[in-house]
């Protein structure tokens, strides 16, 4: 109950978790990233596999894409549902990635308690292990584990949905940083109230079916870094680069310092 992990967030969200958090009048971001994706990788290849999973096919240009969308519940300072007393307001409601942490949701970071907002007293030798030997133990963060995952894949047929119903085609190259988009709280309401009742219609069909279809979305690739949109417009992709006037649609969250 110190709070240290409840503030100055954007948190991520499932589809049902971003509707419930825009329901109670707070704010939903969509942080968007693209990874090139030309031929599908090797069947053991697990980190392909865990980003496969999570993403929608996509072409940028003539090059195949995957996106990856995050729904985000954005605030500066505390939670919007952090008490006085430092207790959550919907802790019966509380999204999977609160009742996770301080454990990872992707299973390719490992915990690193100095990364983490806790205390020194939370990682006390002689509490109930979370993890031995680098894995999760402790049954309980297992299983929500596993169900934040199985959401995590199981919406993003819906994020290609709602991200063409609000005309959102920019993103980043994958561990380059993000695009972030912030639509008006009401309208992206709205959209993912229609989204959830309508469910996903193209579920039948493959993803890698659809990058080489005409059902595939059109996306492009943003950069703060002019040789990253240059190395992509010279494989066929859309490439756009964005620079610090502020007047593009959306933000970008770089995590490299722009280069002209």
């Amino acid at each position: 109950m110190c709070g240290n992990c409840c503030h100055d967030l954007r948190l991520p969200l499932t589809v049902t978790e971003a509707l419930a958090w825009l329901e109670r009048g707070n704010e939903v971001q969509l942080l968007c990233e693209a990874l090139p994706w030309p031929e599908e990788p090797a069947a053991d290849n697990l980190l392909a596999a865990h980003k496969r999973r999570r993403s929608f096919a996509a072409l940028s240009g003539s090059l195949p894409a995957r996106i990856v969308v995050i729904l985000t519940g954005a605030f500066v300072g505390p939670c919007p549902n952090l008490q006085a007393d430092m207790r959550c307001g919907i802790y019966e409601e509380r999204p999977f990635v609160c009742r996770i942490y301080p454990a990872e949701i992707n299973p390719f970071i490992e915990l690193e308690p100095a990364s983490k907002g806790c205390p020194p007293e939370a990682w006390t030798p002689g509490l109930a292990p979370l993890v031995r030997a680098g894995r999760l133990v402790d049954a309980a963060t297992v299983a929500l584990t596993e169900k934040s995952r199985a959401a995590d894949a199981a919406d993003a047929p819906l994020k290609q949905r709602l991200c063409a119903l609000l005309g959102i085609d920019a993103a980043a190259l994958a561990n380059e940083g993000f695009v972030v988009h912030s639509p008006a709280r009401e309208v992206l309401l709205a959209a993912l109230r229609k989204v959830s009742a309508e469910g996903v219609v193209d579920a039948s069909l493959d993803a890698s079916d659809a990058q080489s279809s005409a059902q595939a979305p059109a996306w492009r690739f943003v950069s703060n870094r002019r040789a990253t949109v240059d190395t992509l417009v010279s494989v066929g992709a859309l490439g756009d680069f964005v620079d610090a006037s502020g007047e593009a649609a959306f933000e970008y969250l770089g995590f490299f310092p722009a280069q002209a």
